[in-house]
């Protein structure tokens, strides 16, 4: 489905902040109780060069490319794990809503691959908790597919967003008009 579809399909509602604490989403489990929790189990999957893994799933010596800001890095140190709609901004669109196991599951979504990425620590801080009407990657080639990315997210789990946010999703879309969206269905993401 296009990119601007899937734009002009988010509900828009406003925005509240109150109540949010980052603890209210647990995350980096071990959901599949192998050593590995979720951040660790993104650097592995994004690594482009295989990570070295400890038995208790230390992640060293890898490479990693952080579209944000196309570059590589070859200290796991150095990223920091992105929800692509943070912890806050999920909040702030619904996840106020949700029960706490819902909350866990979309901190730790690794069922949909562009929920949680490797980036560079310092443009992750950057983004913090905006959205894409405040902060793009400063890589300009990466945006497209950061929106992408962004609405994925939202659709996958229901989440709506604001009209300044909707409208700065427009008019992003409208620069990647043929950009195709494939959502993952998700049982957890849809109930």
């Amino acid at each position: 489905m296009p990119l601007r579809e899937l734009v002009a399909a988010l509900s828009v509602a406003d925005e509240f902040r109150e109540g949010y604490e980052r603890t209210k989403f647990k995350h980096w489990v071990d959901e599949d109780h192998d050593r590995c929790n979720t951040r660790q189990e993104v650097l592995i999957q994004e690594a482009a060069s295989p990570p070295d893994v400890s038995p208790s799933c230390a992640v060293t010596s890898g490479t990693w490319y952080s579209f944000y800001d196309d570059k590589y890095f070859d200290d796991a140190k150095k990223l920091d794990i992105d929800h692509m709609v943070p912890l806050a901004e999920a909040w702030d669109s619904g996840a106020s809503q949700w029960t706490a196991k819902r909350r866990e599951l979309y901190a730790n979504d690794l069922t949909e691959p562009v929920a949680l990425v490797a980036v560079s620590a310092t443009t992750n801080r950057s983004k913090a908790d905006q959205d894409p009407g405040q902060w793009l990657p400063p890589y300009e080639p990466a945006r497209c597919q950061y929106v992408a990315d962004w609405v994925t997210v939202k659709t996958r789990w229901g989440l709506t967003v604001d009209t300044t946010e909707k409208t700065r999703l427009t008019e992003l879309a409208g620069a990647c008009p043929n950009r195709p969206i494939l959502t993952s269905p998700s049982s957890e993401a849809n109930h």
